[in-house]
């Protein structure tokens, strides 16, 4: 991820911590371990600043080094942590997801939008239902997954083609949907309709329908899902099987988070 400017040369904006975060968040699944030229490339910064960086978060145990790659501790999740501890959506999420799952006896999760991607921040899981595991501060992309489709439905659509023409579209599986055009019909039918179902277009063998979670305004806060395996559950019978419980707990969720603003990072 390059490294974030300073807005219209805002005075505020402390040009090192931006550095920081750009080193931190440039290490993912694809790149758990980077070289100091690894770091600069990815988040454009000169290899002097990137060492800089990475030799600073050392030295507060953020990032641990051996044989010429770096790589982040557990240190990191503390960040996270403070996220999920402070804000008040996952913990009334929480038991709804948990009374949800026990219901239809599926695997549900609560996400927020951030960039291109969704972030999932609570979990009521039943099975194992993906090849990787799925969990709080797990991050897939938005564009073909049913609670990502759910919250770019929520913004603008120009702002959503924005985000979409940003990130690069994988096809995880023949069936992923990657064409800016095509998901941006995709995004105006779950507009209309007010849910989304993906089928087998994040992993073969898994559908999944996901509703906004809306505050007492109406505005999308987060995104709510069901997820369940093809072989018993096929995309066309999702809307019948588990719409209504999904209804019913956005229903019951709207009310609860009437003070908290939209989510969407």
């Amino acid at each position: 991820m390059p490294a974030r400017r300073s807005p219209q040369g805002n005075p505020d904006f402390i040009a090192g911590l931006g550095k920081g975060l750009a080193v931190i968040e440039c290490f993912d699944d694809e790149h758990a371990q980077l070289t100091i030229a690894g770091v600069a490339a990815k988040t454009e910064l000169s290899r002097a600043a990137a060492r800089r960086c990475l030799l600073t978060l050392q030295e507060l145990g953020y990032v641990d080094y051996d044989s010429n790659l770096f790589r982040l501790t557990p240190r990191v999740l503390r960040l996270g942590y403070a996220y999920i501890a402070s804000s008040e959506l996952p913990q009334i999420i929480q038991p709804h997801l948990e009374r949800l799952s026990g219901q239809i006896r599926e695997s549900c999760s609560a996400s927020i939008l951030d960039g291109g991607e969704i972030l999932y921040v609570a979990r009521a899981a039943t099975k194992r239902i993906m090849s990787v595991s799925l969990g709080v501060g797990t991050r897939l992309p938005a564009y073909c997954t049913s609670m990502g489709r759910v919250l770019l439905a929520a913004l603008d659509p120009d702002e959503a083609a924005r985000r979409i023409a940003s990130f690069r579209r994988t096809p995880f599986t023949p069936h992923t949907r990657t064409r800016k055009e095509e998901l941006a019909d995709i995004l105006h039918g779950v507009r209309e309709d007010g849910y989304c179902v993906v089928d087998q277009e994040l992993e073969i063998g898994l559908v999944s329908m996901a509703v906004p979670v809306l505050n007492h305004a109406g505005q999308t806060v987060a995104a709510l899902n069901i997820g369940a395996q093809s072989a018993r559950v096929n995309a066309g019978e999702m809307a019948g099987r588990f719409l209504p419980a999904l209804l019913a707990a956005q229903k019951s969720l709207r009310p609860l988070i009437n003070k908290t603003a939209p989510v969407t990072i």
